[in-house]
């Protein structure tokens, strides 16, 4: 437990580390590469990522690797777990000669999906989704490194695999631009410095497990083979709901509105800072898979124990998300203009609608691994599938109309409807303390959000605006105004005095 709750802290740390610096080199490097690259080539980086995300689908396995390998070892079922592994892989094998199908299926017919793409865009389209492709291919299988790392408890190799693939990617692509390389180069540096953190995690999946895993084992355990069948459908068809989101909304644009790779690269930067936002604020969750298996195998102290977490984390969560969009309705403005310029303004709009519904949902992902730990993935997955099908048809009509802004709204209003379904799920189907958790969660805390952002626009005002200095001061100035109204009308009493001991040391 000591051991648990160290690499959890210790992970915890180097996530938000990792994170931080990934804002901070993505918000230095990425409007300098876009500028080497051009805004026709960013865009068509942004497209064929989000192509070959679309098909990249495990099936569930990676989700089914952390649950089962967390529930075996709880068990001390090694012979167990060595079967699973093997059955894992050979499954991974084979969805991978499949996917291999389809994506040479798509590369052979891009011509006729993007028709609004020149002929110079679609050859160069074709070479760089042939290099993701083959990354993607070989990365496929090796997904399952992360699962079983996390349920080893392992945080502290995984976040410096993060950091080694961030940095190294970022510092050999600034060196091949400046060689006077492009879009190519970028697409192959990804690659190589993923192939490398593969072989890194590789090291620590078999330092952990003390053994290799051998695709001979078989099961014949049939009823093991319909659960995990029963897990994987499920999680599969959330994998694929989601990509009905931000994976698929750049070929949608593509396909829908003139001048595409401008419209495309817009979105490429809503996608960005919202992944950023995510990231961050959702970066310890996956550290709380273990423990919440063993919360829940406790049947005496289970909802007690979980309803307390589901607050604590949740409050921690709700926290982080609210200060994110406080600053950005704040400053986001200025910052877009600073940092991609006028072009670029209606990604302001865009990413204020996109990550808005995720102060409420990025609150809830221990529930949400609960959910996963106890089974109940099928649930997720309608939730998921009536969310990406409603971002999906949403986001053909908006798009035609409004662009950028209308495909952010219809994100908005698919995001909004999985808050209100995840609710409604936990409420039916866990046992624990809903109504604590919207009390001191939700309601309590968005009082400091709001009176945060109401002075936040005021106080603003009084400063000029056109400089990075002027905008780190205002950031600065958010922070301190969040953190009076949080301290004085959210945390709870035992909590402020704990805050002004740790600061008085």
């Amino acid at each position: 437990m000591t051991n648990s709750k160290s690499q959890i802290k210790s992970g915890a740390v180097l996530s938000y580390l990792s994170i931080l610096l990934n804002i901070f080199l993505g918000l230095v490097y990425t409007p300098w590469m876009v500028k080497q690259i051009g805004q026709s080539d960013y865009g068509l980086y942004t497209l064929v990522n989000s192509l070959i995300a679309l098909f990249m689908v495990d099936f569930g396995l990676s989700s089914a690797t952390s649950r089962y390998v967390a529930k075996y070892r709880a068990n001390h079922d090694e012979e167990g777990l060595k079967t699973f592994l093997s059955t894992i892989y050979r499954l991974y094998l084979l969805i991978d000669a499949i996917i291999f199908v389809v994506l040479l299926f798509v590369y052979l017919n891009i011509n006729g999906i993007y028709q609004n793409l020149s002929a110079e865009e679609i050859a160069k389209l074709k070479v760089a989704f042939a290099i993701v492709g083959i990354y993607s291919l070989i990365n496929f299988p090796c997904v399952t490194f992360n699962g079983i790392l996390t349920a080893y408890e392992q945080f502290v190799p995984l976040r410096v695999a993060d950091l080694v693939y961030r940095i190294g990617s970022v510092v050999l692509s600034v060196i091949m631009l400046l060689l006077g390389e492009s879009l190519y180069a970028l697409v192959l540096i990804n690659a190589f410095c993923g192939l490398a953190v593969l072989a890194l995690k590789f090291y620590h999946v078999r330092k952990s497990l003390g053994y290799y895993v051998s695709l001979r084992r078989k099961t014949e355990d049939r009823s093991f083979l319909k659960e995990l069948f029963h897990f994987s459908v499920w999680t599969t068809l959330t994998s694929l709901a989601a990509r009905l989101v931000f994976n698929i909304t750049p070929s949608v644009l593509g396909v829908v509105c003139a001048e595409a790779t401008a419209v495309i690269s817009v979105f490429g930067i809503v996608a960005t800072i919202e992944g950023y936002v995510y990231t961050f604020s959702t970066a310890i969750n996956g550290m709380f898979l273990s423990r919440i298996t063993r919360i829940t195998n406790d049947k005496e102290t289970s909802r007690k124990n979980l309803s307390n977490l589901t607050i604590s984390v949740g409050r921690f969560q709700f926290i982080l998300n609210s200060l994110i969009v406080v600053g950005f309705a704040v400053i986001g403005r200025d910052f877009i203009l600073l940092w991609m310029g006028e072009k670029y303004i209606q990604a302001y709009y865009g990413i204020l609608l996109v990550i808005l519904p995720g102060l409420f949902f990025n609150s809830l992902q221990i529930f949400n691994t609960t959910l996963i730990v106890k089974n109940l993935v099928k649930y997720q997955a309608l939730v998921a599938l009536a969310t990406g099908v409603c971002s999906f048809v949403l986001s053909v009509i908006f798009s035609h109309l409004w662009g950028v802004i209308g495909a952010s709204a219809a994100i908005f209003s698919a995001y909004s409807l999985r808050v209100i379904l995840t609710l409604l799920l936990i409420h039916k189907k866990l046992d624990v303390d809903l109504r604590a958790f919207v009390l001191n969660c939700y309601l309590k805390l968005s009082v400091p959000t709001v009176v945060s952002l109401l002075v936040g626009f005021y106080v603003i005002h009084f400063f000029p605006s056109g400089s990075w200095l002027y905008l780190i001061l205002k950031a600065m100035v958010i922070v301190m105004v969040y953190a009076i109204a949080l301290l004085l009308l959210g945390l709870k009493p035992q909590e402020r005095a704990s805050l002004l001991r740790r600061i008085h040391r």
